[in-house]
């Protein structure tokens, strides 16, 4: 008789019902285009997106690529990640053992003598006992299933969340190792500049000693040597600082960083595809990230609900039980029990009431949050996209800068030497082609921190 219960039992808690909703996808106002792209991009955008190349193949210097992968192995923000993977994995397994029964297994043995009394004989027994025990918490109503639910949204964050931090790394990675090439190349322009001025110094010098020029001349050559030698330990400091932040994103302690190509060797399109709006979701870290913590908190409102419903316990134990070990286990020994126990809430004061509307709370601000995400996404790209362009035209525009500089300070000292022009000429040409080199290495470096964003924007970096 009990065992056709037990058995009706067990198949309505395998066909419970899980309340609280099911988790769909919101819909999400996705614009048919980037703005930042041009007509002519626009209208070829097709579903390929310059983020689902591997960083690998995107940056082509073999010593960033070195040092990418040793980040990858060493940071200590990757490695925190990871671990965060395995608390996650383990919540989850406690979360999903809920749903099963426990079962323990016990022994013991009792001897026990009695005191002689006056009337009474000394009494000795001996009991010995073992049996199985088992504690069944039945799922009908979905509560730990949900729970389950919810701890399984919260590992796949964590592992979108570790991506994050491996894109993070390698776009952080990749603009320090640019921002070290531009730091070197000023600093060797600023030496190379440098040396010239001394040259003309001396020159200067000698021609001031003859009488041929004055020493206003002396002291306006010796204001360009000025001004080239004081960015030299500017830089250099700059460069070993830099390095130190390179040491520390490879989880090293602070040292020299080896170099590969020069910053002006550093290829890079002219144009990449965006790709479609609508796989920007699909490919962002941090938007699958939020979108899976939603779906978490979709899943408590379940938990939360599942409390109105009564709790049905099922408790049995099995075993043997005698008072000699030599018959312990002899068919008269055996003993059994079971039983069941159905929880109601009646009043709780509105405590079941207000944890629903907290989860349902939780759930509206992790919506929210998913829909910031997404628009803070496609501002991401657009913002990169503009960047991108506008910095190649600027670098464009600032090259020519530098020719012409070269060549008015090529004329000027010309004039100089032929008695045309005063060395103020020479002077105030010379500082405008000195500042036009380093305003061009910023140029090239700003078009090249573009090109990082926005493969970091577009979702790409974290696949190996």
């Amino acid at each position: 008789m009990k065992k056709p219960l037990v058995l009706s039992l067990v198949i309505a808690f395998l066909c419970g019902c899980a309340v609280g909703p099911n988790y769909k996808r919101p819909k999400v106002d996705t614009p048919p285009a980037y703005r930042g792209l041009t007509p002519e991009e626009a209208a070829r955008a097709d579903a390929k997106s310059f983020a689902e190349e591997k960083w690998s193949a995107v940056f082509q210097d073999d010593k960033l690529k070195e040092l990418i992968k040793t980040a990858l192995q060493q940071n200590y923000d990757v490695r925190i990640a990871a671990t965060r993977i395995l608390e996650a994995q383990a919540r989850l397994g406690i979360s999903r053992a809920d749903q099963f029964p426990t079962i323990a297994a016990g022994a013991g043995s009792t001897n026990q003598r009695t005191a002689q009394q006056k009337f009474l004989p000394a009494i000795e027994t001996s009991t010995h006992r073992v049996a199985l025990a088992l504690d069944w918490d039945l799922d009908f109503w979905g509560r730990f299933r949900r729970a389950t639910e919810a701890a399984r949204a919260n590992l796949v964050a964590t592992e979108w969340a570790r991506r994050e931090v491996i894109t993070e790394l390698v776009a952080n990675l990749a603009g320090a190792y640019f921002r070290l090439r531009a730091l070197d190349l000023q600093l060797e322009i600023s030496r190379r500049t440098l040396a010239s001025r001394q040259d003309s110094l001396r020159l200067i010098r000698l021609l001031a000693q003859g009488g041929a020029t004055s020493m206003l001349d002396v002291r306006q050559a010796e204001q360009l040597v000025f001004t080239a030698a004081s960015e030299v330990p500017s830089l250099e400091q700059q460069i070993e600082q830099q390095e130190n932040f390179i040491s520390i994103l490879l989880g090293n302690n602070p040292g020299p960083v080896p170099r590969g190509r020069e910053l002006t060797e550093q290829e890079r399109p002219a144009a990449v595809p965006a790709g479609l709006p609508s796989s920007l979701l699909e490919r962002r870290a941090d938007v699958r990230q939020i979108e899976a913590q939603l779906i978490a908190a979709n899943a408590q409102i379940g938990v939360a609900r599942a409390a109105y419903f009564p709790d049905i316990v099922l408790t049995g134990t099995s075993g043997y039980q005698s008072s000699a070990l030599t018959s312990l286990f002899t068919g008269p020994a055996g003993l059994w029990n079971f039983g069941a126990s159905l929880t109601q809430p009646i009043f709780t004061a509105g405590r079941l009431r207000s944890n629903v509307r907290l989860a349902q709370a939780q759930q509206q601000e992790a919506l929210l949050f998913y829909q910031r995400t997404i628009q803070g996404a496609f501002r991401d790209v657009s913002d990169a996209l503009i960047a991108y362009r506008k910095t190649q035209e600027f670098r464009a525009q600032q090259q020519s800068l530098v020719d012409s500089a070269k060549d008015a300070t090529r004329l000027s000292q010309m004039r100089y030497k032929g008695g045309a022009a005063s060395y103020l000429e020479v002077l105030t040409n010379d500082t405008n082609y000195f500042s036009a080199q380093l305003g061009l290495v910023q140029a090239q470096l700003d078009e090249l921190l573009a090109f990082v964003q926005l493969y970091r924007s577009l979702g790409g970096g974290w696949e190996q």
